[in-house]
């Protein structure tokens, strides 16, 4: 693999490899990320790269399109029986730019949005004041309940019914809990407003029917295809039949020009992917690693925001351990472990050094790793947050996460050979 770029361009290939280097040595919990089949590398770099193409089969506005029709009308129905949705568009870039179009489907400049607030576990393409979205759109938040870092619903119903949203969005970015999506489409009918889930976390998840899903609620369902779906860097959305119509213009013309197919035919795969029993047990046992993780951190005298995790993710309060997110974060990467900084809701410290920090499971379950190895993982953040300037420790620590992690290989043997 790129035995061509190394002979053209032996300073980028070296980049390159390093970073696979790091990948291979390094106990990955951040929980935006995942490993991606080699059939998605292989197809995200496909000949399907060369063309151009807007428009939807059957209407496109440019010729040699019989394959691309071919592909996106195949990976659409894949996605449609995967989460038993309606309809899906797949031509998105990210999971921000799924957010988008949804709001290009279906809002005017100035509409009022109901949205969770960033700090309580919310994402920055749902309104915060540093996204380019809240100069268009009235964007106010709702949150958790301090005591329990859970979703108050009866205080969420209460704003919607004063505010009275076109739009309420519900899913997160640092929020461990299951969501009651059941209850949020009551509120929205109550106060008539469409329903947006972002799903982009725990796609993978719902994919494998291992959490439950919010399609049958939510007017639509945003999703960006990494994190622990597993697939290429791009989005998708799904939304019910009454909507299609406005969903595929918001998308095109509305907010995205030609799509990239090489992308498309990464997740065309990956859906199909998603439905077979071996994603459906890594899934399952992502499952079972958070909540371990969960447990082992409380039993290591972490606090914990909403008690424990439903998902594949934790958010741990660090002000016990007398340690910053920022400060946590940087000294785990430099031992082999890395995790990012996490504003925790209504956090006193500023984002970029932060009170928190947010772990997740996927990549290493990916790997291999069960709950042994969550256990001595445990083991090592504590031992780094207790005494994170001790150098002898952290030499120490870092040898114990290499031999954890050394049994696990990222790829099989011989995958990168030329």
């Amino acid at each position: 693999m790129l035995k061509n770029t190394r002979k053209s361009d032996p300073e980028l290939y070296k980049i390159v490899e390093d970073e696979l280097h790091r990948q291979e040595n390094n106990i990955e919990m951040i929980a935006s990320e995942s490993t991606v089949p080699i059939e998605v590398m292989e197809l995200a770099g496909s000949v399907f790269t060369n063309k151009t193409l807007e428009g939807y089969p059957g209407s496109r506005f440019q010729a040699g399109n019989a394959q691309a029709d071919e592909l996106e009308i195949l990976a659409c129905k894949r996605a449609c029986e995967l989460y038993g949705a309606d309809h899906a568009n797949i031509q998105m870039y990210s999971g921000t730019t799924a957010n988008y179009t949804v709001y290009a489907s279906i809002l005017d400049p100035g509409d009022k949005v109901l949205a969770m607030r960033l700090d309580q576990g919310g994402h920055l393409s749902h309104g915060s004041s540093a996204n380019w979205m809240s100069k268009i759109f009235n964007f106010e938040f709702y949150g958790v309940d301090p005591a329990t870092g859970l979703i108050d619903y009866d205080a969420l119903e209460k704003q919607a019914e004063e505010y009275r949203p076109k739009l309420i969005i519900a899913g997160a970015s640092s929020y461990p809990r299951l969501i009651d999506y059941e209850r949020i489409a009551e509120i929205c009918k109550k106060v008539d407003a469409y329903f947006m889930v972002d799903m982009a976390h725990i796609a993978g998840l719902v994919a494998a029917g291992v959490i439950p899903s919010p399609i049958p609620y939510a007017d639509f369902v945003s999703s960006s295809t990494t994190k622990t779906f597993c697939s290429a860097r791009s989005g998708m959305v799904f939304c019910k039949a009454e909507h299609a119509k406005k969903l595929d213009h918001g998308v095109f013309p509305g907010s995205l020009g030609s799509m990239h197919l090489q992308t498309m035919a990464a997740k065309c795969w990956s859906f199909k992917y998603a439905a077979s029993d071996e994603f459906k047990a890594i899934m399952a046992q992502v499952l079972k690693n958070a909540k371990c993780l969960a447990d082992e951190l409380l039993a290591h005298g972490f606090d914990l925001i909403g008690g424990t995790t439903d998902n594949h993710m934790v958010v741990a309060d660090l002000r016990p351990k007398n340690i910053t997110g920022r400060k946590f974060q940087e000294v785990l990467d430099s031992i082999g472990i890395t995790v990012n900084k996490q504003q925790i809701p209504d956090d006193p410290a500023s984002p970029m050094v932060t009170s928190g920090v947010r772990i997740g499971v996927t990549s290493i379950t990916q790997r291999g790793l069960r709950e042994p190895e969550i256990r001595q993982i445990v083991d090592i953040l504590d031992r780094v947050a207790m005494d994170p300037d001790n150098e002898e420790n952290l030499a120490k620590c870092k040898a114990d996460a290499q031999a954890i992690i050394s049994r696990f290989p990222l790829y099989p043997a011989g995958t990168f050979d030329d």
